[in-house]
């Protein structure tokens, strides 16, 4: 047994080192990408780590763009997106984490409940620029806008049929928190997020109104029925199939051991 005990290994995987002892797990794993992912992915690190106490995890923001071109160049060992893969990046492999939607926000003394697909285009267009026009209170709508590589973004203009360079946005913004702290304290405001995000965040007390899609209200609920047209899944990316360190985290992260974190987080478990 005690030579057996001396012949531990250790594997570096993917930038990630690894190594078995007595049956446990050692190293440590770099995370970067959407930051619609990362929470939920923090936590799943976080039980990770308990369970294995000489495993290190850190997850790092950035947008999903950013976090699948350091999986590209070898600077992560796991990317997070909240979008699917461009052409040129199919030589990654997906690992389906949850089911999100997203919605766009007002702030929660805004009388506007709902805005029609028109309503939305002709809002980013810059055609329509006055709450009174869609139903609201007179005042200037501010338009709130994500930053370039956010996964987020890219599901909304897709979406709406609305390209890049089209948008008439009065603020850029970065991250959910951002964004929702950003509406919360601008009555006139109206941008887009993550649906778990928003909801979590409302039932923390943000002020801030979730606008109906299509005459569905935005919630776990409506994304995991498919009743919600504005859906998408939320991944986790590998540079061709994990091995060591990086597989079991992987299982772990994608099991029925985290579902209870991932509906923490008003995320869809997808069934593996």
């Amino acid at each position: 047994m005690t030579r057996l005990l001396a012949l531990l290994a250790a594997v570096s995987v993917c930038g990630c080192s690894t190594e078995s002892d007595q049956g446990g797990l050692r190293g440590s794993l770099l995370l970067t990408g959407s930051s619609t992912v990362a929470p939920l992915a923090a936590e799943i690190a976080q039980r990770f780590e308990q369970l294995h106490p000489q495993v290190r995890i850190d997850v790092q923001t950035g947008g999903s763009s950013q976090g699948i071109r350091d999986l590209l160049v070898g600077n992560a060992d796991i990317a997070m997106a909240s979008r699917a893969l461009h052409p040129e990046e199919s030589t990654l492999m997906t690992h389906p984490l949850a089911l999100d939607g997203v919605c766009l926000i007002v702030h929660a003394s805004n009388p506007v409940s709902s805005l029609d697909d028109e309503q939305v285009a002709a809002i980013y267009r810059g055609q329509l620029g006055d709450w009174q026009q869609v139903g609201g209170t007179a005042g200037a709508i501010v338009v709130t806008h994500k930053a370039a590589g956010r996964g987020t973004l890219e599901v909304f203009l897709q979406y709406f049929g609305l390209q890049a360079e089209e948008v008439q946005a009065s603020l850029i913004v970065g991250d959910n928190q951002h964004t929702i702290k950003t509406v919360a304290g601008n009555p006139q405001a109206l941008a887009y997020v993550s649906i778990g995000a928003a909801v979590a965040e409302r039932e923390r007390g943000a002020a801030i109104k979730l606008l109906a899609a299509g005459g569905v209200s935005p919630s776990s609920e409506s994304v995991a029925s498919g009743l919600f047209p504005i859906c998408r899944r939320l991944y986790l990316l590998t540079a061709g199939a994990p091995q060591g360190l990086a597989r079991e985290f992987l299982e772990f992260a994608r099991s029925a051991a985290v579902a209870d974190l991932v509906e923490g987080q008003t995320f869809v478990p997808i069934a593996h």
